[in-house]
């Protein structure tokens, strides 16, 4: 285990002071509990999976509200939580790569835990929240903004120190992007996710132990995250056999533009159906493992009787595809790629109820820092997600985005997904390389491109005029922040 405190010189801490608004008492202030799991789609219990065995994401969800549409603002784990944890659109961070953080284009901007930390919140990290490379990274601080937390807890497991040679790979030798997987011979406990909730245990039982400040504990999990390591015991929840292996891939194909399918890896090609299922199984194996570590997580927090005063959020950094469209992975802008499970459970609030409202990642923020009576600073572009907390069928803003950008022969340029209650409608390079239109009440798998169909012209023209306003929101003044430090230096500013 190693543990990691920012150390300030005793100047910085009297002036942080200078920036923390008046508090309420703590005691009319919840907790928060926050965990993100890496590369998770929403193939899992409480979303409809028939397959996949999650029973601790399904009991949170019994006492949340579970929101059927949410989206990753950018389907790429860097992009991703810059956004998250700046309440802000890629567009607004300039942060469209992974190894970047937000403090190099825009380094004023006060990160979601860092608002809480001003005003008087402990705020923990374990594990990954912002970008690490997996599986190299683990054991650090990765991208990490030093701003954000009071403490940081960044464990090693076996999974990184010692399997790494027993772990098949499409290549050789390459795991954090590429199919990988090993059916591991050690308990829960050796392994990094393991290791992060008996930390998580041991914070919760640090915070119980005093009432003088709420808590803000963020957990970043590494599964489902390549390689898929996982203990054996969850392997063998799934025959390998009765994997699902997605069929007709060429004809689904055939309508839809190039520029979207270009998340295409080469060494995908080495796939044969008994490779699909294996892949797939090891991708079950790892969610039912976080899934794991997330109830041990939540029994504590009961255990502590600290429940009824926390909220908490699990959502993922972006979809996964598992053979949709012959897509592994992310970096489409297909709805595989681009929606994450988002499960809040608020005391007080709604439960067991699912919101059909499309939101984002980006909308976090100011849920937060308003459920907790916390400063929100500006600007901050999301949307507040509590009216949906207190009445699932409140239709929010009726729309999310996400973007991705995509380099051929050197020319680099945008894709843009917009999702509403039912439609999703994409067009890559302003139109120029393609355009995607997919009728959710008819076509939840976006089997069929209505695009070009004349009756769906007027219906087109709607949702480029909506994009077009979205884009704009999601773009402040129209100029994304350049990254002006390219070799990122931790620097604790404004904490």
């Amino acid at each position: 285990m190693l543990i990691h405190r920012s150390v300030l010189p005793l100047i910085v801490l009297i002036a942080a002071g200078a920036f923390c608004p008046a508090l309420l008492p703590a005691s009319d202030r919840p907790n928060v509990l926050f965990i993100i799991s890496d590369d998770l789609n929403t193939r899992i219990g409480c979303y409809g999976d028939p397959q996949v065995q999650t029973p601790n994401l399904d009991a949170l969800a019994q006492r949340g509200v579970r929101f059927e549409h949410a989206y990753c603002q950018y389907p790429l784990c860097g992009p991703s939580r810059n956004s998250m944890l700046t309440g802000l659109y890629p567009n607004q961070t300039g942060i469209l790569v992974n190894a970047a953080i937000f403090r190099q284009s825009i380094p004023e901007q006060v990160s979601l835990p860092q608002a809480f930390r001003r005003a008087g919140y402990f705020a923990a990290r374990i594990g990954k929240l912002y970008h690490y490379h997996v599986p190299r990274s683990m054991g650090t601080n990765g991208n990490d903004d030093p701003a954000s937390w009071e403490m940081e807890i960044n464990p090693a497991g076996c999974d990184r120190l010692i399997e790494q040679p027993d772990i098949f790979s499409l290549r050789e030798g390459s795991f954090g992007g590429t199919l990988s997987w090993y059916a591991s011979p050690r308990s829960d406990e050796q392994h990094t996710d393991g290791m992060m909730a008996d930390e998580a245990c041991w914070v919760l039982e640090r915070c119980a132990r005093r009432d003088d400040r709420p808590f803000f504990l963020a957990v970043g999990m590494y599964r489902p995250h390549t390689p898929y390591v996982a203990p054996k015991k969850y392997f063998d929840l799934y025959d390998v056999d009765q994997m699902p292996v997605v069929q007709n891939v060429q004809e689904d194909i055939q309508d839809v533009p190039e520029a979207a399918l270009l998340s295409q890896k080469k060494e995908q090609d080495k796939l044969t159906d008994s490779l699909r299922r294996e892949c797939i199984q090891a991708y079950y194996a790892s969610t039912s493992f976080m899934d794991a570590q997330v109830g041990k997580i939540l029994a504590k927090l009961d255990e502590l009787g600290l429940a009824d005063d926390t909220i908490v959020v699990f959502t993922s950094d972006h979809g996964y595809h598992l053979g949709e469209k012959n897509l592994w992975q992310k970096m489409s802008l297909f709805e595989q790629s681009a929606r994450v499970p988002l499960i809040i459970a608020a005391p007080g609030r709604q439960s067991a109820v699912a919101s059909e409202a499309p939101v984002g990642l980006v909308d976090l923020y100011p849920t937060l820092t308003e459920l907790c009576d916390v400063p929100t600073p500006s600007p901050i572009t999301g949307q507040s997600l509590v009216p949906m907390l207190n009445d699932p069928t409140e239709p929010g803003r009726g729309w999310s985005i996400t973007q991705v950008r995509r380099t051929q022969k050197k020319q680099a340029y945008m894709g843009y997904s917009l999702r509403t209650p039912r439609f999703r409608y994409t067009r890559w390079d302003d139109a120029k390389r393609g355009v995607e239109l997919y009728d959710h009440a008819a076509d939840p798998l976006e089997h069929t491109n209505l695009a070009d169909q004349p009756e769906f012209a007027s219906v087109c023209q709607e949702l480029e005029n909506t994009l077009s306003d979205a884009i704009s929101v999601a773009s402040s003044d129209g100029e994304t922040p350049k990254i002006k430090h390219p070799q990122y230096l931790p620097i604790l500013i404004d904490p």
